[in-house]
């Protein structure tokens, strides 16, 4: 379903539709600053472990083949479940961020400490990036919920973009009246490290109101996400939860928030996963499915 623009970012050069449908980085993030090591035209042949750009802005890649020791999971809609709900859906850094090194430097506040604007995410060892795979999750999330009838608000809507800087993302979605949202990440953790991490608000002042219920809305995406198979992470929070005071995405959010580490891209098994079509598309509904379970419990 066509989105409706209610808006134009201009950011690093670039006019970024902000879109509402109807129908930041953790420290530990190891960060690209060079080119993507394979061709940036937007219709790039691709493998497994291949940068891969969608053609449109609504259209996830899926030209990566399935890993074959992974069991996608589905997603059922309920028409109308969702009506008048708001969800937030920010997939995080973007495709070209990587571009404009004094956009990303520009300091912002995130609700305690000044920090960059954003950053160009990691990327598997072979040139899959972050942003492309947080982007093709939160399409297939968009189009979850969108057939449960939400409104869903994304903080961009391509992948070919610079920014916007993490402040904007969290005022987009607080603008916006969101229920609930969701950021969405892979890391750039250490080779030996494997799983997810769902890392949870500390209160700082304007948060404290949603730091109780995003820690809810937190145990329902650990609980929906180990469906997926990956593990909860061996080296990031405990049993899969982080809490973290140094992100504006959840520093300066009005609506309960948590951000997703999906895996980490730089161990091979989880890579192998994080590149595939069946594997974004399992976690889009697992996340749907947790968001779902948030909004038909707590309204």
């Amino acid at each position: 379903m066509a989105g409706v623009t209610l808006g134009l970012l201009v950011v690093g050069g670039v006019a970024l539709g902000v879109t509402l449908s109807g129908s930041s980085a953790p420290a530990h993030h190891r960060i690209r600053t060079e080119a993507p090591t394979t061709s940036s035209s937007s219709t790039s042949s691709t493998t497994s472990t291949s940068l891969t750009t969608p053609t449109t802005s609504s259209t996830p890649s899926t030209s990566a083949p399935v890993a074959s020791s992974f069991t996608p999971i589905g997603f059922t809609p309920t028409p109308g479940l969702l009506a008048g709900k708001v969800v937030g859906v920010d997939p995080g850094h973007n495709g070209k961020n990587y571009t404009d090194p004094t956009f990303l430097n520009k300091q912002i506040f995130n609700g305690v400490n000044y920090e960059g604007c954003d950053t160009t995410g990691t990327e598997t060892d072979s040139g899959y990036s972050e942003a492309q795979f947080n982007f093709n999750v939160a399409t297939y999330l968009r189009s979850d919920l969108e057939a449960d009838g939400a409104t869903v608000v994304m903080t961009r809507t391509s992948n070919t973009g610079v920014g916007p800087c993490v402040t904007t993302r969290a005022q987009i979605l607080n603008n916006a009246g969101a229920d609930v949202a969701v950021d969405i990440h892979a890391d750039g953790g250490p080779t030996t490290g494997r799983g997810f991490a769902v890392l949870e608000p500390v209160a700082d002042g304007p948060n404290d109101a949603i730091v109780g219920p995003s820690e809810s809305l937190g145990a329902l995406v650990v609980s929906h996400f180990l469906t997926t198979g990956i593990p909860t992470s061996n080296y990031d929070g405990t049993n899969g939860v982080d809490f973290r005071n140094n992100l504006a995405g959840l520093n300066l959010a009005t609506e309960p928030k948590i951000l997703i580490e999906c895996g980490n891209m730089k161990n091979p098994i989880d890579a192998a996963l994080l590149v595939t079509p069946a594997f974004q598309q399992s976690a889009a509904a697992a996340l749907a499915q947790a968001v779902i379970a948030f909004l038909t419990t707590n309204s």
